[in-house]
């Protein structure tokens, strides 16, 4: 049940009419409370320990067991670390049943290919482009002979990622296992998709992602479930996928926010496959161009292995790189520290496109201009209704509200009165409409929100792109500017340098070599160590920087840290009736949204079970008494303030 204080299996009486069909991992519909209620046939077993009467089971909704025994066992982990329930957790990791595609004959006949090669030689494996790294031929070896490594895995510029997981996949296939791939988004996944159907062929692998539409989610979730596929793919969807004899889970850039579940009880994609790797005995490899800190925890801790070129091999393949905010560069440009455009950029991208190749800009806002001013006084523009702030859609566009949105067409500025406004910060639109006058004849193309581009020509052209909305390019970028970096670094985040590097990262990949004319620009003083980092293509001296930070401030990942969110008196509530480690310190209260308060509990990171399990069981106690405001638990949560 997915309330906490019923969070627990209940034993019911089969009847022998259902006998055959009531298999562990089959949902069942049983009397409850006096309701018929769904659920899940967790084990089969010849007596119960309950002294009272038992009530029988309705109905078994369906005799395919989609529960397999190695998901149960993760979805449990999964809520006992992250204070859930069993049930919210199973609402992730299975997906609505679509009986029709249940009825459909299964392309081999309804039989199961064997399992592999177990138990004999493992085929030798090319290890390729993995010869870049030192570790590389080492972990495909591993892979294909069955064993376990685990790998933090740092990817050279330029870096075709989709088809190296496409070769560790290979190898474990090759090894008689499988493998579950999760990546951010559905740009990746079908890069991904391609590279797998080239190393496997086709019909050996599926994808799984929310955007597939629920026929076809559970068409391809079945089909790994039956063993008819090794490998699954997929967004954060595809955490759980039931794969036969899991030899490896992998993600990719577990930096981006989209790999955290937004429903409770919050996990994220990538402490959930770590989860299933040691509780599967598989492998686990987590890749990116960047580093995040929980990433260089699991290195430093030596549960996972890095897997990184040596620097000459970095520096070979790495473009050229210059901030614009640097001594050298202000003494030829003392316009540079405050221009949005400095000369640097302007000359780097004109000469790039002189030679016939395409640049790429960076802007960390979409839209014309997301903020606005008074041209007067300066005084941010808000909307007379709700105080959010105002944006201008186009050059010739009314000014609205992005919180309510409401046209503010007769504003005016409530300090000085005055109507004309200004920039305070400019989208990717009007970035596109100002580089494509500064550029007359040049073809500019936008990629963002409204539409991702996932590839463009090569050849001169300017390509405005917000950030993870990049298009590849065919021999790469002759230049890559990373504007508005202020946009990215001065967020009040405890991982606003963390993320801003993961940004530019993933866009200076693009770039072309150094030595092929590749630069890249980005608009920062030189000094500040996320630009260090960029500069020297060097994340893992940044992550072990942002690591040490965090543990001396003690924040995450050096502690685990809970989020108390709702009505200020629910919070109190429940942290009353929360008995929490000694250890545990309260911070806050700090306003969240609305009317709601939001506490943090921080205790050491050998204390994580005894406080998840605190909070869980203290909501139990108010889902009992049926306390009338909801209350919020996030264990680790992205944001924190």
């Amino acid at each position: 049940m997915p309330l906490a204080h019923l969070d627990r299996p209940f034993d019911y009486l089969v009847p022998a009419e259902l006998d055959a069909e009531a298999v562990p991992g089959t949902r069942v519909k049983v009397r409850f409370a006096g309701q018929l209620v769904d659920g899940w046939l967790l084990e089969r077993a010849d007596d119960s320990g309950h002294t009272g009467r038992l009530a029988y089971l309705e109905k078994v909704v369906s005799p395919e067991p989609v529960l397999a025994p190695e998901v149960a066992a993760l979805a449990r982990a999964v809520a006992d670390r992250y204070a859930g329930s069993l049930a919210d957790v199973l609402r992730l990791a299975v997906p609505p049943r679509h009986a029709r595609v249940e009825k459909e004959p299964r392309p081999d006949g309804g039989v199961t290919p064997p399992a592999g090669p177990a138990g004999e030689p493992a085929p030798e494996v090319d290890p390729g482009a993995w010869r870049d790294y030192p570790a590389g031929p080492a972990l495909l070896r591993a892979l294909a002979d069955g064993r376990a490594p685990r790998a933090v895995w740092s990817a050279l510029p330029g870096e075709d990622w989709p088809a190296r997981y496409a070769e560790a996949v290979a190898a474990t296939v090759a090894g008689g296992r499988g493998a579950v791939v999760v990546v951010a988004d559905n740009r990746d996944l079908d890069r991904l998709d391609a590279a797998l159907t080239a190393a496997l062929g086709p019909g050996r692998h599926v994808t799984l992602s929310a955007a597939l539409g629920p026929a076809r989610r559970y068409r391809a979730f079945l089909a790994a479930r039956r063993g008819d596929v090794p490998v699954v793919i997929g967004t954060r969807a595809a955490m759980f996928a039931p794969v036969h004899r899991l030899g490896l889970v992998a993600v990719w850039d577990d930096g981006d926010d989209l790999h955290a579940e937004p429903r409770a009880p919050y996990p994220h994609a990538r402490d959930v496959l770590l989860t299933r790797a040691q509780l599967s005995d598989a492998a686990a490899l987590v890749g990116g161009f960047a580093r995040t800190a929980e990433a260089h925890l699991l290195v430093e801790t030596g549960w996972a292995r890095e897997v990184v070129a040596d620097r000459a091999t970095v520096r070979s393949r790495m473009p050229a790189i210059a901030p614009t905010g640097d001594d050298p560069q202000l003494a030829r440009d003392p316009g540079a520290a405050t221009a949005r455009l400095p000369s640097l950029a302007w000359t780097t991208a004109r000469d790039a496109l002189r030679g016939d190749l395409p640049v790429l800009v960076q802007v960390p806002r979409r839209g014309y201009l997301p903020s606005v001013a008074c041209a007067d006084c300066r005084t941010p523009a808000r909307c007379p209704h709700c105080s959010g702030p105002l944006a201008l859609p186009s050059a010739e566009g009314i000014p609205a509200c992005r919180w309510c949105g409401r046209v503010a067409a007769a504003y005016a500025c409530p300090e000085c009165g005055g109507r004309r406004l200004r920039a305070s910060v400019t989208g990717a639109r009007r970035t596109a409409e100002e580089l494509g006058r500064a550029f007359p004849g040049v073809p500019v193309r936008t990629s963002g929100r409204e539409e991702v581009l996932a590839v463009v020509p090569g050849g001169a052209g300017l390509v405005i792109a917000t950030p993870g909305a990049e298009p590849v390019t065919e021999g790469g970028y002759g230049a890559v500017l990373l504007l508005d970096s202020w946009a990215l670094l001065t967020r009040a985040d405890l991982r606003a340098g963390e993320e801003a590097l993961r940004r530019w990262l993933a866009a200076a990949a693009l770039a072309r070599p150094a030595e092929a004319g590749g630069r890249v620009v980005v608009v920062a003083d030189g000094a500040l160590a996320p630009v260090q980092a960029l500069l020297r293509w060097d994340a893992a001296w940044f992550a072990a920087r942002e690591l040490a930070e965090r543990r001396e401030l003690g924040f995450p990942p050096a502690v685990r840290m809970a989020s108390v969110t709702g009505p200020a008196a629910a919070v109190a509530d429940l942290l009353a009736e929360a008995r929490l480690p000694e250890e545990a310190e309260l911070l806050g209260p700090v306003p969240a949204d609305g009317e709601r308060e939001r506490m943090l509990v921080r205790v050491p990171r050998a204390r994580a079970a005894a406080l998840a399990g605190a909070l869980h069981t203290a909501a139990g106690v108010r889902t009992a008494r049926k306390a009338a405001d909801p209350v919020r638990l996030q264990v680790d949560p992205l944001t924190l303030f």
